[in-house]
């Protein structure tokens, strides 16, 4: 293993630092060392002027009550071109996705598949299979509409041809969808109840399927009559309660959408003018394995395939049938590389759950534990291997807290010095530095970036993560200077309320980086 890079300050002098006999030995108990730090460089007349530039910004009178934690370093070398509170805590939004994304690249490997195999008791007789289907998931999250053009059957039907490539026409008996794989409840700690409702709350399960979440779309119908409500894809486990109504054009619009939770009703009431654009977002799906299998044996009927049984989901092992184990057939994913990307570009949340959950389970359940693994959730155990990836990575134990993977919990807390260790680690020591760079959303280009940088030198240049809930705003990630250096840097902004100024304050941040045209290793 390598050993972890030592940053080093350069816009500071050498100092000697002299340990105080008493007070030292009363801390510790040991014989007082004088350490001399060695002499690195002056600063230049250039890195000086970045720096008041940014300190500039940073006593903004905007930005007082807010919690504001900046650190950039010289991709090179690591030494450091400016911090502020860089070991101090922050929520990080979704930049807790690089912590989950970097450990999966660096434990799976790219070239990991996700695989979902069909399981009988015997062999197909005649076209036939006697007794039920068990459809086996481990968290194939390529089985979606966002991996197949937007086709909301694209993703079931690769299932549902290979179980017909099988020479199956008839099944005498029930479809299974097998979420054992996962261990702990499909809500992360820490989610807060109204994110829950939306595609970015959506659960977790060992088999999902389109994004664990349902498309909606509300349109106002003729004055007096009820709004257009319609869901894609259709299918038997949601269902729409509709009592909205449309009103005179001109009038407020008053329109709501609710979807109970944990239950799959979504009620739509209030009002929408005539002429109003409506609504059009996706909703979570609750136990969305009972959706999986649900698609699937509708999309076996439609070509053809007989079905006698009906369609459910089972998260119990000590319920499981033991005899379904001949593999019928078997669907693999696109490699890690590629879910990375889909992953981290357009910060998705549910996949980097399930990334964290495989890591628990292929991973992390087979590393030696004191107390062992085998009651530990498949979160805990991820969560675990994260922290085993940070060690490797240089990062303090200490500097970070890890709640969930993607960031959506609140109660995830990481300082710039931990962002900063993951980026110099995968970015030049890994041996999976070019997935991890690829998985990355690049400035006015795509993902969560596409519309920052443009226009400027950041665009196709600033490459990263970004982050946001309600009053946190990061962005941490590589930029190249106007003279030419790549630079490793980690914004992370809480306690300002305005997305907008939080967005502006790290943009700001960014430019002066990458409009800097002077020397950063001298």
């Amino acid at each position: 293993m390598m050993k972890p890079r030592r940053f080093r300050n350069i816009l500071f002098p050498a100092v000697l630092f002299l340990a105080i006999s008493a007070g030292f030995e009363h801390a510790t108990g040991q014989t007082p060392v004088t350490k001399t730090v060695s002499s690195a460089p002056a600063r230049s007349a250039e890195l000086a002027a970045l720096e008041s530039s940014i300190r500039t910004v940073l006593s903004r009178p905007e930005y007082r009550r807010g919690q504001i934690g900046f650190k950039a370093v010289s991709a090179k070398d690591g030494r450091v071109i400016f911090e502020h509170n860089p070991e101090k805590y922050f929520m990080p939004a979704s930049n807790m996705k690089n912590f989950t994304v970097a450990a999966a690249l660096e434990k799976l490997t790219p070239d990991y598949r996700f695989a979902t195999s069909i399981y009988t008791r015997e062999a197909v007789r005649e076209g036939t299979i006697a007794g039920p289907l068990r459809i086996f998931g481990r968290g194939d999250v390529s089985l979606s509409y966002t991996s197949n053009n937007g086709d909301y059957f694209k993703g079931i039907d690769r299932v549902a041809d290979a179980i017909i490539a099988a020479g199956v026409k008839k099944i005498e008996g029930d479809i299974i969808g097998d979420e054992t794989y996962f261990s702990g409840s499909p809500l992360p700690t820490g989610w807060e109840w109204d994110d829950l409702q939306f595609y970015y709350g959506a659960e977790v399960s060992a088999l999902p399927v389109n994004d664990n979440a349902v498309a909606l779309s509300v349109k106002p119908g003729p004055v007096g009559y009820s709004c257009s409500a319609q869901l894609t894809p259709v299918n038997m486990i949601v269902r729409v309660v509709n009592s909205c109504i449309t009103a005179p054009a001109g009038s407020p619009r008053t329109l709501r959408i609710h979807k109970k939770l944990d239950q799959n009703i979504i009620e739509i009431s209030g009002e929408l003018p005539v002429g109003n654009a409506g609504y059009s977002g996706n909703v979570a799906v609750s136990r969305p394995a009972e959706m999986f299998v649900s698609l699937l044996k509708q999309r076996l009927q439609e070509k053809g395939v007989e079905v006698t049984g009906r369609t459910y989901a089972m998260n119990d092992k000590a319920r499981m049938p033991t005899d379904i184990t001949f593999e019928l057939a078997k669907v693999e994913s696109p490699p890690l590389s590629v879910i990375a990307a889909m992953t981290m570009k357009p910060s998705q949340n549910m996949y980097t759950e399930i990334l964290l959950w495989t890591l628990g389970e292929e991973v992390g359940r087979k590393m030696p534990q004191p107390n062992g693994n085998q009651n530990r959730t498949s979160s805990e155990l991820g969560i675990m291997v994260v922290r085993d990836f940070m060690k490797q990575a240089g990062a303090a134990e200490d500097s970070f807290v890890q709640y969930d993977g993607s960031g959506l919990s609140r109660h995830n807390i990481v300082s710039p010095d931990a962002v900063i260790a993951i980026y110099d680690y995968m970015g030049s020591r890994s041996r999976f530095a070019k997935a991890w760079r690829d998985s990355l959303t690049i400035g006015g280009v795509d993902g969560t970036l596409r519309n920052r940088f443009k226009g400027t030198r950041g665009e196709g240049n600033v490459r990263g993560k970004t982050g946001t809930i309600n009053q946190v705003s990061a962005l941490s990630g590589y930029l190249t200077t106007a003279a030419g250096e790549e630079v490793i840097f980690s914004a992370l902004v809480n306690g300002i309320s305005e997305t907008r100024t939080r967005v502006a304050l790290i943009d700001e941040l960014v430019m002066l980086l990458v409009n800097f045209n002077g020397r950063v290793i001298e």
